[in-house]
């Protein structure tokens, strides 16, 4: 079944409308047709089957069937990846596999050493919201990943001290660090991993004043789109669903 996505004050009593951007999808792209089945998830979690029953130039009407389940369930961690901002479609990657490998909610970072240009956060933040928009629809998530606003390392770190949070705090560098029996199991987390030159010494110095936990990979050095990809999966792993 084809799965579209629409905003939570689109369900409106037994339907729920498609917006421009979907409808020209289904209409244009699938040629999908009055009578033909969808899924349709609002970004909360929840989602429906349900019924074309108008097709217009710049929206559809759909009958909701009933609820059902989505075909990829949100993990019980609630992992934050903060990740420093990566040149050209590197860090589009990034976005795309952390929205498969369940990860709440996306920060992107610049870091002393990061090569992106902070006049472009505003464009770029718009192209990775579209990115995990498109990542949930073909990974049957039903809850949306957030992209937050690109941020300095420097204004990050101390504002998830300052949350007082119950999150285990988690950074990965290649260097000073312990391993990962160091890491506290918790239902929330917060894991930044750095930049292609590694964190600034200063970095690694604020993340250890502001309550993080440096970790490594044991050595092994991976290239930076590497790391965050293969960090989410072995917290996944460890702490939440993927066993």
């Amino acid at each position: 079944m084809r799965r579209f996505f629409s905003l939570p004050e689109n369900f409106v009593g037994d339907n729920v409308t498609l917006g421009l951007e979907e409808t020209r999808h289904l209409r244009d792209v699938l040629r999908l047709h009055e009578g033909d089945e969808a899924s349709i998830f609002d970004g909360l979690g929840r989602e429906f089957a349900c019924k074309i029953e108008k097709i217009s130039k710049k929206e559809s009407i759909l009958s909701i069937v009933q609820e059902i389940s989505p075909a990829a369930p949100e993990s019980p961690l609630a992992l934050t990846l903060a990740a420093a901002i990566l040149p050209g479609e590197k860090f589009d990657l990034v976005v795309q596999k952390a929205v498969e490998l369940g990860i709440v909610k996306l920060q992107p970072l610049y870091t002393k050493r990061c090569e992106a240009k902070p006049e472009r956060g505003i464009r770029r933040h718009e192209r990775w919201t579209k990115i995990a928009l498109e990542s949930a629809k073909q990974s049957g998530r039903a809850k949306l990943m957030t992209v937050a606003e690109p941020c300095q390392i420097s204004d990050f770190l101390p504002q998830c001290n300052l949350a007082k949070t119950e999150d285990s705090l988690i950074l990965f560098s290649e260097r000073d660090g312990s391993g990962f029996d160091e890491i506290k199991a918790g239902k929330r987390m917060t894991a930044a991993i750095g930049p292609k030159g590694g964190w600034d010494d200063a970095e690694l110095e604020l993340a250890r004043d502001t309550g993080f936990s440096i970790v490594t990979f044991g050595g092994r050095i991976l290239r930076a789109e590497t790391a965050a990809i293969a960090m989410s999966a072995i917290l996944q792993h460890r702490f939440g669903d993927l066993s």
